[in-house]
């Protein structure tokens, strides 16, 4: 892989980018490398001097490194001697220049992005079971758990965001591609549109789930409207539109459709019955519940339009994933299946047994009732979780471990203090990856929206002590939610993941220790 010179002037001019530029000898400098991590900075690269605390002195180190040209939008007098390009937004020209010095290798992918709240996870893993089926394997996953490259064991690892920066997306692309893979499922956040992470990607499919308050703080969103306008964006950059006809704010995510794309183009889903009056477009599929237990869910999907009906794709499925709300992700999921080119037959057996880790993972007990460990991180899924645990169970006693990270998601602890107040009968408040805020601070800030009457609490710190509490007070008849980290093996603390045995892990180990 390389970039010239000319190339980057090209690119960056063409997108109105480019403020000026200062070449040292040749425009014909060809870059072999590309890096905004001065620590990863190889001889002939291209750096880009990028965030909010990015220093001065890290562009010295990539100059020591090997980096012989740099992209900023100021020019630094520690870069003397280079090439540089100053630009209006480094970020938005580190997604072009990307793009570009990997070959731009979206263009041999199918792509597929996934928006909401809540459920993009849950969704992205669906569709890759199934077009798995389609093309033998051979779908790419980037998610907030695991990031799936290819075929072999290190083509699989743990990811950091749940969308990556730029740089890392388009070699993670690059990657995929030449490990022979032809569709790519990603999670799209509003943190990737706010940071220009997907600058000048066009998606084959785009999904918009459902909206409601969450990410909004001093270090992400301003306010409800900048997070409602950033998930937007992915169904502005979508050839083909599929939303979820129940969301909130439904006229103005289907306005955001149709600003790029044909209504033929866009479709709609909804379960059965639900009928809005305000809604004037109508819904071309429709899901109904069967059957949902704490072993499998059964619901049906039946086309509704007349262009819903050219996708073979009706009929009734079964999920391994419990929880009647995965109707709505697999719903969604599987409209993408068949715009795709899959039959109902493939999704059916591609859906069957999908399973996430961190996602609704049980364990069941002799003496402790049932044990749920799930990702449900805001008030919505939350609400969810509980309200489907309760419907389950005849009047169960729900005993709940969470926390909320620090440094972001300020907006999620009100949320939680009510959902919390709303459905749970008592709750440990614990550590849940801080970062560099204090951990009790935040405990206390959810434990002082909670109307105590109602739910009782418990503030402890130590998440595996809490978990341990949770399950041995635990009756035959409890419910004991694990909720907020899922799968994850660390615990972001002061800049450093700290290793963290996980949720599913600990539990396992507290069962076994009470009923050897």
């Amino acid at each position: 892989m390389n970039i010239s010179l000319n190339t980057c002037i090209l690119i960056l001019k063409e997108h109105h980018l480019l403020k000026s530029s200062a070449v040292q000898d040749t425009i014909q400098t060809i870059m072999e490398a590309v890096s905004y991590d001065s620590r990863d900075v190889q001889n002939n690269s291209l750096f880009f001097c990028k965030g909010a605390g990015f220093r001065p002195t890290y562009l010295t180190m990539a100059k020591e490194n090997g980096a012989i040209a740099y992209v900023a939008e100021q020019p630094y007098p520690e870069g003397t001697g280079m090439h540089a390009l100053i630009v209006r937004n480094v970020s938005k020209a580190m997604a072009l220049l990307s793009a570009a010095f990997y070959s731009f290798p979206q263009d041999d992918l199918f792509l597929v992005g996934f928006t909401g709240t809540k459920g993009k996870t849950t969704s992205a893993y669906f569709l890759k079971g199934m077009l798995d089926q389609l093309n033998g394997g051979r779908t790419a996953l980037l998610s907030s758990v695991d990031n799936i490259l290819g075929p072999a064991p290190e083509d699989t690892f743990k990811s950091s965001l749940t969308t990556p920066e730029s740089l890392d997306l388009f070699r993670d692309m690059r990657r995929a591609v030449d490990n022979g893979m032809t569709h790519m499922v990603m999670e799209v956040s509003s943190q990737a549109y706010k940071k220009s992470r997907v600058f000048g990607l066009t998606y084959d499919l785009g999904f918009f789930l459902n909206i409601s308050p969450d990410h909004i703080g001093v270090n992400e969103h301003p306010n409800f409207e900048d997070y409602l306008h950033c998930k937007l964006q992915l169904l502005v950059n979508s050839r083909k539109c599929i939303i979820n006809a129940e969301t909130d704010r439904f006229a103005d995510v289907y306005a955001a459709a149709t600003t790029t794309t044909n209504p033929d183009s866009i479709y709609l889903f909804a379960r059965d019955g639900f009928e809005n009056p305000d809604l004037k477009k109508p819904i071309d599929f429709r899901y109904k519940s069967v059957e949902t237990d704490l072993a499998e869910t059964k619901f049906t999907l039946t086309t509704a339009s007349s262009k819903a009906h050219k996708l073979p794709i009706s009929g009734e499925y079964t999920l391994q994933m419990i929880g009647d709300f995965n109707e709505t992700n697999a719903t969604g999921a599987i409209i993408g299946a068949g715009l795709a080119g899959m039959s109902y037959e493939d999704c059916a057996k591609g859906i069957r047994h999908v399973t996430i880790p961190g996602r609704m993972e049980t364990v069941t007990t002799q003496k402790h009732g049932l044990i749920v460990v799930d990702y449900a991180h805001n008030k919505a899924s939350m609400l969810a979780l509980m309200r489907f645990m309760r419907r389950e169970f005849t009047t169960p006693r729900v005993i709940v471990v969470v926390g909320a990270p620090g440094d972001k998601g300020i907006s999620r602890r009100p949320g939680f203090s009510e959902s919390l107040t709303a459905e749970a009968d008592k709750a440990y408040l614990t550590t849940d990856d801080p970062g560099f805020e204090n951990a009790q601070d935040i405990c206390e800030e959810i434990d002082a929206g909670i109307d105590h009457s109602k739910c009782e609490t418990v503030i402890e710190l130590d998440r595996e002590k809490a978990i341990k509490e949770a399950i041995s007070e635990a009756g035959p008849d409890d419910v004991v939610l694990l909720c907020g980290k899922g799968a994850d093996a660390f615990q972001k603390i002061r800049g450093v993941d700290t290793p963290y045995a996980g949720d599913i892990v600990i539990a396992r180990q507290v069962i076994q220790e009470l009923e050897k």
